[in-house]
């Protein structure tokens, strides 16, 4: 007869898996409460001491903690473990349910005690997960009350076997992990980090052929930025990078919107009242960019998106959703990718890069901080409506440009978009003039927007040259006095944010 050992802390599922195994002519131990949960449903039970000889101990702290329960899930299948087993009138224990004290819940609460956490420490489940998972050829491990269901059926196999050990390992990683910090905090330094991430896909290469690259996802069925590749070849390292930045950049509007990314950094915002006309004018601030470029719109993308779209070439759109009838119509373009994503899709880490001997962590720039105290009209002359607006459009565009980032924006009664964009240039006036360029006539009464403040009058100098008619940057510099001057002279409406949007 085949015996299971339940021992656990979360009773979800408990008597219904029991049950299970009891009707399959399983043998049940269990321990302290387990026991008693499912005596009171009317199950057999043999509690954990008759099995040990020993009462449990300290308060219970001492339960499952002896040779014969660990014998009998560490016994292989060879004869000497099973006649040791034999000589002492143990028997192999088959299956172990066991999940743990919770310990992180505990010490998420205010006010939790020291005393309070180390009693929530489990050991012996710990102990218990380790040695049915290291014994897993022939024993099978939960942790998990949603893989309950699932264990008759597939118990028997080892491929089962394995991924529920993998499990159990996980868990006590995570456990032991979420312990260290705990106890490293209370000492005053800050928590090591732990990057737990699963491969999702192999990639053909990095950013270049010789450059070996995988994707990696928070969980084991984690894929690529949560979505679904729909139709297309296989996602690249550099798609990927691309997609992230339009995904970011298209989830800064509430409003139908599309961007067209390339290397890494938009090249075309649109705000609109339907996603063909912003996909429209997103390509057309700056069509040579956009050969080649990415697509995200955050509305599902149709028909009349796709002929706006027309025969430029794209690598990859991204959309919440897509219509069966663009579908349908991007069969025949094989090599475009279509990927489908979440629009509640958050970064799972926040930022991480590497450099040489380490890696820098920051939150993601998610916008303008609650705590930011509100625009500041710093210019004679006010914005009028159609101008703030458009700053507003602006100001969220530019926060996706790589620094030092400019954007030229215009609108008309129902759509707001970029004319030129200019970033990546090691000082501010070439953005502005390479924001100009783009723009061509298009700059003439458009608006700026500036990730950063300007350190002299140079770039105001230079859009008023465009015929930019107002300006957003967050101010903080010693000479915004010569910047505002400036402005004043050219008769712009200037605008102070206070708030940076670096983006390196």
């Amino acid at each position: 007869m085949p015996r299971a050992l339940l021992s656990v802390w979360d009773k979800t599922g408990l008597v219904e898996l029991a049950r299970q195994l009891a009707g399959a002519g399983w043998e049940l131990v269990a321990s302290g409460g387990t026991a008693a949960a499912l005596e009171k449903d009317g199950l057999a039970v043999i509690p954990v001491q008759e099995l040990t000889g020993e009462p449990e101990l300290l308060d219970g702290r001492v339960k499952t903690l002896h040779p014969a329960v660990h014998a009998g899930l560490l016994a292989r299948e060879r004869k000497a473990d099973l006649a040791q087993l034999a000589e002492r009138n143990w028997l192999p224990i088959d299956l172990v349910v066991v999940n743990l004290y919770p310990f992180e819940d505990i010490i998420s609460k205010p006010g939790t005690t020291l005393e309070q956490a180390l009693e929530m420490i489990d050991i012996g489940g710990v102990a218990l997960l380790r040695a049915a998972a290291k014994n897993f050829p022939r024993v099978t491990v939960l942790c998990d009350p949603a893989d309950y269901p699932a264990v008759l059926e597939h118990m028997g196999m080892l491929a089962f076997r394995r991924q529920m050990a993998w499990k159990a390992f996980s868990r006590t990683a995570a456990y032991d992990a979420a312990i260290e910090a705990y106890l490293i905090q209370r000492e005053g330094y800050p928590a090591p980090l732990r990057c737990e991430a699963y491969p999702v896909i192999g990639l053909r290469y990095g950013e270049n052929p010789h450059q070996a690259a995988h994707l990696y996802g928070p969980t084991i069925d984690s894929t690529p930025m949560g979505g679904m590749l729909l139709q297309g070849k296989p996602l690249s390292y550099n798609n990927l990078l691309d997609l992230d930045g339009a995904w970011r950049a298209v989830l800064a509007y509430t409003d139908p919107a599309a961007v067209v990314v390339k290397h890494t950094s938009p090249c075309g915002v649109a705000a609109c009242a339907d996603t063909a006309e912003a996909v429209r004018l997103a390509i057309l601030s700056d069509p040579v960019s956009a050969f080649g470029s990415v697509i995200a719109c955050n509305r599902e993308i149709d028909e009349a998106f796709l002929e706006e779209v027309g025969d430029l070439f794209v690598e990859c759109l991204a959309a919440p959703s897509f219509h069966p009838a663009a579908l349908d119509k991007l069969k025949h373009k094989k090599n475009l990718r279509a990927l489908q994503l979440p629009l509640n899709n958050p970064a799972a880490w926040g930022e991480m890069r590497t450099i040489f001997g380490g890696l820098l962590v920051q939150q993601s720039d998610s916008g303008d901080p609650a705590s930011a105290e509100g625009w500041q009209i710093v210019s004679k002359r006010k914005p009028t409506g159609v101008e703030i607006e458009t700053l507003h459009f602006a100001w969220k565009a530019v926060q996706a440009v790589k620094s030092n980032a400019v954007v030229l924006a215009s609108s008309n009664p129902e759509s707001r978009y970029t004319v030129g964009i200019g970033g990546g240039q090691p000082n501010r006036v070439d953005c502005v003039r390479i924001a100009g360029e783009r723009a061509g006539e298009r700059a003439a009464g458009s608006v700026m927007a500036s990730d950063a403040f300007f350190p002299f009058p140079d770039g105001i100098e230079a859009a008023q040259e465009l015929g930019v008619t107002a300006v957003v940057q967050p101010g903080g510099s010693k000479r915004d006095a010569l910047v505002i001057e400036a402005a004043d002279k050219a008769g712009m409406a200037m605008v102070f944010t206070g708030v940076r949007h670096f983006r390196h």
